[in-house]
């Protein structure tokens, strides 16, 4: 049995009930499981009986792996039965667990967000005007007529930065903490490859975790916005990347090797390139 609650920003609440006897069935398949690779006193490995066995066992760390069992195959029957089309995996939530009742599920996803792109058009160009319009202050020499072309056209920042604050968007709060957990992940990468903590890190750049976290809600924000963004554009603006296209970016390959993982990485290698294709085109509106 499962509900869907769709909250104002796009995110979904999914409560599940699981049917005690499922999971009762469930408990009794682990331990099975787990009699087979357990060794007790005056028994071969995997020859205890089960109930000596089940004894010995942290009731705990077997509902553990009955609820890595069952919630996976419980999800996916919700999702087809409520006819949803999540985005993202789920965050997982055990509101009620008591043992001879039903278990309640809370499976906090999203579907992919709506975009509506407004004028962007609009936007881009009255930064590039901006920019080509700039007036030239008495005093002030541009150090050559390079640097001076140069200063007249907007950089990519700006552009995208434009184009971020022309489309009107509804990000689900899971889709941004989802962003925001995987740079926090990137962060204590790279942090353990300098040999440093999260914790040093941040003290050596004066920032705390929670200073940290809001300049990635903040990043991640803009980054979802402008990747919906642009998809939308290319979809309305029939941007496409050909086969010749690919072909002739993975025959730059160094080895054939790098080749063959180029191959094998075909449609993201696409979705670059159509990516780049839409960038290149809002830079020459």
């Amino acid at each position: 049995f499962a509900t869907v609650n769709r909250l104002d920003d796009g995110t979904l609440e999914m409560t599940i009930a699981l049917p005690w006897d499922a999971i009762a069935a469930e408990y009794h398949t682990v331990v099975e499981e787990m009699a087979k690779e357990t060794e007790l006193p005056g028994f071969r490995k995997g020859k205890a009986p089960k109930d000596l066995v089940e004894q010995n066992l942290n009731a705990n760390k077997v509902y553990e792996e009955v609820i890595k069992h069952l919630i996976p195959k419980a999800y996916g029957q919700a999702v087809q039965d409520l006819k949803l089309s999540p985005f993202i995996s789920p965050a997982i939530e055990l509101k009620d667990a008591k043992e001879g009742k039903e278990w309640v599920v809370l499976c906090r996803t999203c579907e992919k967000p709506v975009v509506t792109l407004g004028d962007y058009k609009k936007a881009v160009r009255e930064v590039k005007d901006a920019k080509a319009n700039k007036i030239w202050i008495p005093g002030t020499q541009p150090e050559d007529k390079e640097k001076e072309e140069k200063e007249k056209k907007p950089t990519l920042d700006e552009l995208l930065t434009a184009l971020f604050g022309a489309v009107p968007i509804t990000l689900p709060k899971p889709l941004v903490d989802h962003e925001v957990n995987r740079l926090l992940s990137e962060l204590v990468d790279q942090t353990q490859k300098l040999g440093l903590t999260v914790d040093q890190y941040l003290g050596s750049t004066q920032r705390t975790p929670e200073s940290i976290r809001k300049e990635y809600e903040e990043q991640a924000k803009k980054t979802l916005t402008l990747e919906f963004a642009l998809e939308k554009i290319a979809e309305e603006e029939h941007i496409t990347v050909t086969d010749e296209e690919l072909a002739t970016i993975i025959n730059t390959a160094k080895s054939e090797d790098e080749k063959k993982a180029l191959e094998r990485e075909r449609y993201y290698l696409a979705s670059i390139v159509r990516r780049q294709k839409t960038i290149d085109a809002v830079a020459a509106l």
